[in-house]
C-alpha cells in the first residue's frame, strides 16, 4: 500500500538536528579518557540550539543531555525535542520527540530509539514508533520491517503498518509488510453536487408518481 502525503517539513526538521554545530543556554563537562576508553570528548548538559535567520528563529532543539565524539564526528542525544517554526518567530509549523538520537554529523544520518513522535501541525499528520532512521543522502525516513507504525491525522484517518518508509523528494510513504486502518474523505461540495441527480429529474419522477396515486 502506497500513502500520499507533505513530509518536506518533517525532513527539514532531521536535516536541522544533524547540522548543529553550535549550542546555546547549555552547561558543559569535558569527557576524560580513562585507559584505552573512547569516551566523549564533551557532555552538554540542559542543552537549547535555535537556528536563526534574518533575525527570526527557525528551528529549536532541547536535550536533557549531549555527548559528542569529534574523531568519530558523531553525536547522542538523550531526552530531546524539536520544533520548527511555520512563519519566522510565530507558530510552531512541525515538533517531535525521541527519547535518544544518534547523529553522524559528517553524513546527517540520524538514528532516534526510545518512542518517536512526529507532529506537522500544518499538513495534519502524526507518526509515531518506536524506532527511526533518517539517511540524509537519499532523504528517506525508514523503521525496521518488523517496527510497528502508526500515522494519524485529526480527521480520523488511522494506518498501522510494518516495513514503514518515506521519502521526502517525492512526497510519499508506504508499508512494505502488513498494514490495517482506515481513510476518512469528507465530501466537499461539488462532490456533493455531483452525487445528486439532475433537479428537474427529481421534479418530473415526483409528479408522474402523484398522478400514478391518483
Amino acid at each position: 500500500m502506497r500513502i500520499r502525503g507533505k513530509i518536506s517539513r518533517a525532513g527539514r526538521l532531521l536535516w536541522g538536528l544533524a547540522a548543529l554545530g553550535v549550542f546555546c543556554g547549555c552547561s558543559f563537562e569535558y569527557g576524560e579518557l580513562i585507559g584505552g576508553d573512547t569516551g566523549p570528548d564533551i557532555i552538554m548538559r540542559d542543552v537549547e540550539y535555535v537556528r536563526v535567520r534574518g533575525g527570526n528563529p527557525q528551528v529549536r532543539f532541547r536535550a536533557e543531555e549531549a555527548e559528542r565524539w569529534e574523531k568519530q564526528q558523531t553525536m547522542n542525544l538523550n531526552e530531546f525535542s524539536f520544533e520548527q517554526f511555520e512563519h519566522p518567530g510565530e507558530e510552531v509549523g512541525a515538533r517531535g520527540i525521541a527519547g535518544n538520537a544518534y547523529v553522524e554529523l559528517e553524513t546527517g544520518n540520524i538514528d532516534m530509539t526510545g518512542g518517536v513522535r512526529l507532529e506537522v501541525e500544518s499538513e495534519d499528520f502524526i507518526i509515531e514508533t518506536a524506532t527511526l532512521s533518517w539517511d540524509d543522502s537519499s532523504r528517506r525516513l525508514s523503521a525496521g520491517e518488523k517496527e510497528i507504525v502508526d500515522i494519524q491525522r485529526t480527521d480520523g484517518t488511522f494506518f498501522q503498518g510494518r516495513g514503514f518508509s518515506a521519502d521526502v523528494r517525492k512526497r510519499t510513504w508506504n508499508f512494505s509488510g502488513n498494514v490495517e486502518g482506515s481513510y476518512v474523505h469528507e465530501d466537499t461540495e461539488d462532490d456533493a453536487e455531483a452525487e445528486q441527480p439532475d433537479g428537474d429529474t427529481e421534479t418530473d419522477d415526483a409528479a408522474d408518481g402523484a398522478g400514478d396515486e391518483t
